[in-house]
Order: C-alpha cells, then sequence, then structure tokens
C-alpha cells in the first residue's frame, strides 16, 4: 500500500482538491482508497461527505483513543473510495496530545493495527492524507504515517515562498521519526495557461525540483471549484471537464507503469471539449484548435 501524505504550509494550493479527486480517480482505476482528513477545518471530509452525521467518530476520537478507525471510517459516494473524517473538535486534539507519549506517531499506529485487522481482500492500494497548512503536531502525525509526500503547489506568484522550510521539516522527520519518508513527487495546480506568469512559475518549479515535478499540470477550472459546494468530487459533478481530465491523467501518471486501467469516465466528444486553462467551461473548442504550450500530460 502506498502512503501519501499532502502538504504545503501554504493555503488555498488546492490539497484538499487533490485528495479528493486523486483518491476519485485511483477508485475508477479499481484502486482502494482510504482518504484521511487531518484537517481540523474537515474540508476533505466536505467535500466527499457533506451529509456527514455529525455525531459519527472522526479521526479526532481516533487520535484520542475515543474510537478506532474500523468506528470511524465511512464509505464515500464513489465505489472503492472511504473517508476517514475530520470535525472542528479535531482542532483542540494538539492541546490534548501534548503530553502523550509517542504523540507524533498515534495516527500511525491505530492505521496500522486497523490494515492488519482487514481481509487481505478489503485492504486498501492508497492511503491519503490531506494535511492541514501548518507544520504541528496533526501534520507530524500524517507525516509520521506517510512513505510518500506530495506537494501541490501553485502555478502563481509566491509559489516557492515557504518551500524551504517545508522541506526541512521533511528531512527533520525522515532524520528522527521516519526514515521511509520521501519527497514522491511536486504537482503543479490552479494553472492558467493564458497568462506568461504560469509558464514562468512552472518553468522555475521544475528547474528547482527537477524530475521530482510530475508532467500532469492541474488547470484552473471553475468545475472544481464548484464540486465542493455540492459534495461531489469532479467524476461526479462534471466527469466532461478539463478537470476530470487532469485528474484522471494524475492518477495515470502515479501509477507505476504497467498497472494502469481503462478509467470509468469516458473522453468527452469534441464539440463538448474546454478550453485548457480558463475560468469558464462555457468556452468549448476543440482541443487541437488551442495551442496551449506545455501545460497538458502527455499521458492517454
Amino acid at each position: 500500500m502506498r502512503r501519501i501524505a499532502f502538504m504545503n504550509q501554504k493555503g488555498g494550493v488546492g490539497k484538499t482538491t487533490t485528495v479528493a479527486n486523486l483518491g476519485a480517480a485511483l477508485a475508477l482505476m479499481k484502486r482502494r482508497v482510504l482518504a484521511v482528513d487531518v484537517d481540523p477545518q474537515a474540508n476533505l471530509t466536505t467535500h466527499l461527505d457533506h451529509q456527514m452525521d455529525p455525531e459519527g467518530p472522526t479521526v479526532y476520537e481516533v487520535l484520542t483513543g475515543r474510537a478506532t478507525p474500523a468506528e470511524a471510517i465511512v464509505p464515500t459516494s464513489t465505489p472503492g473510495l472511504h473517508l476517514l473524517r475530520s470535525s472542528i473538535d479535531l482542532s483542540g486534539a494538539e492541546i490534548e496530545l501534548v503530553s502523550s507519549f509517542g504523540r507524533e506517531t498515534i495516527l500511525r499506529e491505530a492505521l496500522e493495527r486497523h490494515l492488519r485487522e482487514m481481509p487481505a481482500e478489503e485492504r486498501y492500494h492508497f492511503l491519503l492524507l490531506d494535511c492541514p497548512p501548518s507544520l504541528g503536531l496533526l501534520s507530524l502525525n500524517a507525516l509520521t504515517t506517510a512513505t510518500e509526500v506530495m506537494i501541490p503547489i501553485q502555478t502563481q506568484f509566491f509559489a516557492m515562498r515557504g518551500m524551504s522550510k517545508l522541506l526541512e521539516v521533511i528531512r527533520l522527520v525522515r532524520k528522527r521519526l521516519n526514515p521511509r519518508l520521501v519527497i514522491g513527487a511536486i504537482i503543479p495546480s490552479m494553472a492558467d495557461f493564458r497568462t506568461n506568469l504560469t509558464r514562468e512559475v512552472l518553468e522555475e518549479i521544475r528547474q528547482y525540483f527537477g524530475e521530482k515535478v510530475t508532467r500532469t499540470v492541474i488547470r484552473t477550472n471553475v468545475r472544481l471549484a464548484e464540486a465542493p459546494s455540492h459534495g461531489k468530487t469532479i467524476f461526479q459533478y462534471e466527469r466532461y471537464s478539463r478537470g476530470a481530465r487532469d485528474f484522471l491523467d494524475l492518477a495515470r501518471e502515479i501509477l507505476s507503469p504497467g498497472e494502469f486501467a481503462s478509467p470509468s469516465v469516458p473522453e468527452s466528444p469534441k464539440s463538448e471539449r474546454t478550453v485548457p486553462g480558463g475560468d469558464a467551461d462555457h468556452d468549448a473548442v476543440p482541443d487541437e484548435d488551442r495551442q496551449d504550450g506545455g501545460g497538458v500530460s502527455p499521458l492517454s
């Protein structure tokens, strides 16, 4: 099982959108996925389960020993995608756990016990952790649980700001708490190829991180912004949008070569395809009529 934490101390870079829609894309490719919401804002929970039972146990109860993962994990409306939910109560967990022994590894130990107890045919292929935009105890629990860190990064001004601190924290966690932890990928997001700034920032990111940068770029897409308010993934909300295509491409790129499966989302007719990079999906033109540069993944 691949354990991936999605992290960036800068907020609003697309972490939650990436976890929700990448998880859905992997599930469409017949992988079993557990998404864990480690953010007290609970945006991933709202995105995937907007009709959440407010009385149900969440990751807060798991961290404080009041519930097991088996009691807190719920299926989502996407077959194969499960969710360990969050709530605002999680904001107090760091204070409650400050004196706990092994407080940085509580989540890892709880999930590993749960995974060992699961029947082999029900075990997950991917564990995706949505981290808060901070470097506190909750993020440490996610980083000790994961074996890979993927960093969504905006192709906008200030994209690289704070990255050196984040990379230093990852190095320290690897040295002291989790020697298996590696940086798996840098995922450019919120890209608008109508602007020169996007191209310039993308070039800077690729120069700095090299082959760690995914070939797939998640483009700006109004449908991606709208989907969470409906409690749906992009595939449920608008399966023909560029956002759906981008996340299918990202899922294919993350899967090892030879593992690709046919997605359950068909390609839209050319007349329904949308311009890459814009803010509205109603500007429909054939893809081959656009000159978009290097923003689209070569995977197909």
